[in-house]
């Protein structure tokens, strides 16, 4: 029966009315659902879409908390975090915090195919630069053997050319001082390469920027915790979430 009908005080006393010329025609109805159909059939996709999106930044946090997590465990061996890369006797690059880790992100097999003492593009490495490592990649970014995730590098930043980091050194504290950050795919490097973030690319990471994430970008620190960087993170904080020992003041809120 009619809504109208059920709800009129006098609906039992009534006499149903034939249903009048202007009811939806057959014509009509094939139209409306044809209608309904399409709208379906645009929304869904933006929902899949988003959901996906909201599991590849999942993964992503998953990515930077292995990564944070196997830098702990070097540290714990080594008493230090790893230099930003290893050098030969004459100061020249030959390999990348990236490739130190390997052994703690269950990648101890493919570490011990690489010739540390030859740089990591020598020839002799070309089948461990060749694998594609899904921990080293943003899965919004897509397959590859290249990686987003770079080191702070700065002058003043976590890891250091040539040599390792003593945690005691970072005197900003653990939670405040940024480790790793991932950088949109045109910042993309080979995996094994010695190449990471200075404090120019980390603060060209705003909002003009072509993100991996929208609004953002995704950051471990220290202490092992990962973090949404926004993109409007304004520069002053950035550069004192960059320095290890500047006595930066950092809001508990940002």
């Amino acid at each position: 029966m009619s809504a109208h009908f059920k709800n009129d005080p006098e609906f039992n006393d009534a006499v149903p009315m034939p249903i009048s010329g202007r009811g939806f025609t057959l014509a009509e109805i094939l139209v409306l659902v044809g209608i309904i159909a399409l709208l379906i059939a645009l929304l869904l996709p933006l929902n899949r879409g988003g959901a996906r999106h909201a599991a590849r930044r999942a993964q992503c946090v998953n990515n930077l908390k292995g990564i944070a997590l196997a830098l702990h465990n070097y540290e714990q061996e080594h008493k230090a975090l790893p230099p930003a890369y290893t050098v030969d006797a004459q100061g020249n690059p030959l390999h990348s915090w990236r490739t130190l880790i390997l052994p703690y992100l269950e990648q101890k097999s493919l570490y011990q195919t690489i010739d540390l003492t030859k740089p990591w593009n020598d020839p002799a490495n070309a089948k461990a630069l060749a694998t594609s490592l899904p921990i080293f990649r943003c899965p919004v970014v897509g397959p590859g053997n290249t990686t987003t995730y770079l080191a702070n590098t700065a002058p003043n930043g976590c890891l250091i050319p040539g040599q390792p980091r003593n945690l005691a050194e970072i005197t900003d504290g653990t939670t405040s001082t940024l480790m790793v950050i991932e950088a949109g795919e045109e910042h993309a490097v080979p995996w094994m390469a010695p190449v990471d973030a200075d404090e120019s690319l980390v603060l060209s990471l705003g909002s003009d920027a072509k993100l991996p994430h929208t609004g953002g970008v995704n950051a471990c620190f220290v202490d092992g915790h990962v973090q949404f960087l926004k993109a409007s993170t304004p520069a002053k904080l950035l550069r004192g979430l960059i320095s290890i020992a500047g006595g930066e003041e950092i809001p508990g809120d940002w």
